[in-house]
């Protein structure tokens, strides 16, 4: 196996890992703000609705909500740091250098979901290469990391949020691609979260239902 080392390809292809991590600590910033004012906004509805079993209804969609949300998040940060380690581990195997910032990519661009994992497969068919010579070698990271996301996205992770979220993966692409368009980096993060909060409202709400039944997948 040969390796070509003078190219500079962590300082070419991830110029912008900067802007990337910007848009995370922007991500957890807003999280946070919305987690400390969600129960603000939560008595200020409760005390415009009419009745009180508008008011219980609020109570329970934001109670739902704020479980299922968390759940998803926990979940989904536990499994992008699994195939995080994974990632890193087998780019250190085959010999590609800088193993952890190939791995913190990985678990960066597993919070987007669908898109996020095929560009980083784009990005693992360039580094690959750019860093061996040979054809069999350069294409066996991206073979790799590919292999890790098909365990993580194809079997583990539906199965502990089968429970939760069942959304149209159309309409996960269509959202990805309208708030990524909006807010960038940060959109697409909070892009399936938003989907799963409006669906898990339409489901609560008696006129809304047939709506949360169009976002529901199979």
């Amino acid at each position: 196996m040969s390796v070509r080392r003078d190219l500079g390809i962590t300082g070419v292809l991830f110029a912008g890992t900067r802007s990337v991590l910007d848009g995370l600590f922007t991500t957890v910033l807003v999280l946070y703000f919305l987690l400390v004012a969600g129960n603000i906004f939560l008595r200020r509805v409760v005390e415009i609705l009419p009745t009180f079993s508008n008011k219980r209804q609020a109570v329970d969609i934001s109670q739902q909500i704020q479980e299922d949300i968390s759940g998803y998040l926990l979940t989904i940060t536990a499994m992008n740091a699994a195939v995080g380690i994974a990632t890193a581990a087998a780019m250190y195997l085959c010999g590609l250098g800088d193993p952890l910032l190939w791995g913190a990519t990985a678990f960066l661009l597993n919070y987007i979901p669908i898109l996020g994992p095929l560009f980083g497969v784009c990005i693992f068919v360039l580094v690959g290469m750019l860093s061996f010579e040979s054809l069999w070698w350069s294409l066996l990271p991206p073979v790799l990391y590919l292999g890790i996301h098909l365990v993580e996205g194809e079997t583990l992770t539906p199965m502990l949020l089968a429970r939760r979220f069942t959304l149209n993966p159309v309409l996960i692409i269509l959202s990805l691609v309208f708030w990524f368009w909006m807010w960038g980096v940060l959109g697409a993060i909070l892009a399936v979260p938003m989907l799963a909060i409006l669906k898990i409202i339409c489901d609560r709400l008696r006129p809304l239902k047939a709506l949360g039944h169009f976002l529901e997948g199979e």
